[in-house]
């Protein structure tokens, strides 16, 4: 009995060994990445007990992520950054107070326009990349004159730069006060666009940006979800 219990430990031992290699090798074996520690604004000087170090697996990890808290630690970072955030090299400021890692986002082109938001949410969602991010923006509505709803307003636009909110509100409450934003997002966008996403900023409940994986470019159909469905 004893060498068959070995053996059947041994054979399950055996599949799940299969198991994790079959997992690895669909997403990458697990890699250490540089992640906050906790919440830290836009300019904090990183020190080392304000990074902490997880493994994801290399599939999910975006480019540029840095891998040892040494390669952060004494820099600044260029964007609020949410306690559990990956870091990635344009997170951080060069000395002269620009992000790391080449020119930036390109010039604006005829017919876009860049327009600031107050976001709500986490200061920094822990899978945005910082500028050049690919996002999409997500907009509730109170439910003054029918139930209120959250919709898709915009998809797949980039985000140009991202800064602490203080001073600034979203949306606006019932009895016309706004809720302080987290962040201030800078976004490429339309004319259009940016008329539309002024009147959601000032008239709407609030403003969420959901941040894209890296190179996703898909597109959802109509998304709304009203209160009755809930």
């Amino acid at each position: 009995m004893l060498s068959l219990a070995l053996a059947c430990g041994g054979l399950s031992a055996s599949e799940v060994g299969d198991r994790i290699r079959a997992v690895e090798r669909r997403v990458g074996a697990p890699v250490p990445i540089v992640v906050a520690a906790r919440d830290l604004p836009g300019g904090a000087v990183l020190r080392r007990n304000d990074l902490a170090v997880r493994e994801v697996p290399e599939r999910y990890v975006a480019p540029g992520t840095l891998s040892s808290p040494a390669e952060a630690a004494g820099s600044r970072a260029a964007v609020p950054l949410a306690a559990g955030s990956p870091l990635t090299q344009n997170q951080l400021e060069t000395g002269r107070g620009r992000a790391r890692g080449g020119r930036g986002p390109a010039s604006l082109r005829p017919g876009e326009r860049a327009v600031e938001i107050g976001v709500a949410g986490a200061a920094m969602p822990v899978y945005a990349t910082g500028p050049g991010a690919r996002v999409d923006v997500l907009v509730s509505t109170e439910p003054r004159e029918g139930p209120g709803r959250s919709f898709l307003a915009l998809q797949d636009v980039e985000l140009l730069g991202l800064r602490d909110g203080q001073g600034t509100d979203v949306g606006s409450e019932r009895d016309g006060e706004g809720t302080p934003a987290a962040a201030v997002a800078k976004l490429r966008v339309t004319l259009h666009q940016a008329v539309y996403l002024t009147a959601a900023q000032n008239f709407a409940r609030e403003v969420r940006l959901l941040p894209r994986p890296v190179g996703d470019s898909r597109r959802a159909g109509r998304t709304v979800v009203g209160a009755g469905g809930l």
